[in-house]
């Protein structure tokens, strides 16, 4: 890092920075922090758990809309406003309990997922991400506070870039280059090693409207963003396919790490089928696998999407959409990020079971 980028840092963060306290790497197809596995030594019903790393999307944690016509849609309850900073505060107040369930990591998103869970239209202005490609100083600010956050507890944040609800608000290649590029220099430039890098969510979602952030040339901005250093260390990189998809040799090839999705997948036998194809693909090397996100519960049946990816030693990822009430699920603002349902408290029980937390 030179003299000029550290001067451009601002001077907490760069203080943050000398005296980071997670430090996440992958050796062959598991996870370990600070040199240590994950869930070291752990099993569960004969499963290897250790080097795994169990996750929830958590993607709203930064939320914000500058669209006044939909704004109003996510006031809370209490005060009948929209709070961006308020839904950054409770999510930070709800991490210790997640991590004390076994969660290590979640995934968090600069252009959030769609705040009413499955949409078709999606009228709301919610990145951080501007037109030109460069990143709005007040979302980085909260994904800051996050972050700081996750390194103070031993959690992992998986960083993704791009949506494909919100994508088409980036004018163009040259800005999507911009953006990734200025996402992997800031986490770089922080410091941060408790993260893992996902260039966007679900590549193969047709609704992409930038052809570089689709499944044939996406593995370009994962190389991009590798190709980035400081101090000789560069970020962990990857990007998700949607439900039930395997991934393409080229991602394959470029990747540190592969991320599917149990969406759509009912039979907990496609789990199993998904992770074992994966590790055909032309490209697969021992590389750790994660479900970042599926919407598939079940918790208290003996076989699951949950327990059939970790089966496959597979990490796996909560995803509950809930609605907008301020109580269901963790994807729809205003967002109790809390274990405020019944699902809630049945995931991060069974998953307290499974890590030994």
């Amino acid at each position: 890092m030179n003299r000029r980028t550290v001067l451009s840092l601002p001077l907490a963060a760069a203080a943050a920075a000398a005296t980071r306290k997670t430090d996440l790497a992958i050796e062959k197809d598991g996870f370990r922090i600070n040199g240590k596995p994950t869930y070291a030594g752990r099993r569960y019903r004969d499963l290897k758990i250790e080097g795994l790393l169990m996750n929830s999307r958590m993607v709203q944690g930064i939320f914000d809309d500058s669209n006044p016509e939909t704004r109003n849609r996510w006031a809370y309850p209490d005060t009948k406003r929209w709070d961006a900073d308020r839904n950054t505060r409770e999510f930070i107040a709800a991490m210790p309990e997640w991590k004390r369930h076994g969660l290590l990591s979640f995934t968090i998103n600069l252009q959030g997922g769609s705040p009413e869970g499955y949409s078709k239209g999606q009228p709301w202005e919610t990145g951080a991400i501007a037109a030109d490609g460069t990143l709005k100083p007040a979302y980085m600010r909260r994904l800051e506070l996050i972050l700081n956050r996750a390194d103070e507890l031993g959690m992992v944040a998986i960083v993704g870039g791009y949506y494909f609800g919100q994508d088409q608000r980036v004018k163009d290649e040259a800005a999507v280059k911009r953006s990734i590029e200025l996402l992997t220099g800031w986490l770089l430039d922080h410091d941060y090693r408790n993260v893992l890098l996902e260039i966007d969510n679900e590549c193969n979602v047709k609704a992409y409207d930038h052809d570089i952030l689709k499944p044939e040339r996406v593995h370009e901005l994962i190389l991009m963003a590798k190709q980035m250093t400081r101090r000789g260390r560069r970020l962990l990189v990857g990007t998700s396919y949607g439900g039930g998809a395997v991934p393409l040799p080229n991602v394959v090839k470029a990747s540190d790490y592969l991320l599917l999705h149990g969406n759509g997948v009912k039979d907990p036998a496609r789990i199993t089928e998904m992770v074992r194809q994966t590790r055909q693909v032309d490209g697969y090397r021992p590389m750790p696998i994660l479900f970042n996100e599926d919407d598939h519960f079940n918790f208290d049946q003996p076989l699951n999407n949950m327990m059939a990816a970790v089966g496959e030693y597979a990490s796996w990822g909560y995803f509950d959409p809930g609605a907008s009430d301020y109580s269901d699920g963790y994807q729809c603002p205003p967002v109790n990020w809390g274990l405020s349902t019944d699902r809630k408290r049945a995931f991060f029980g069974l998953l307290k079971q499974v890590t030994g937390a």
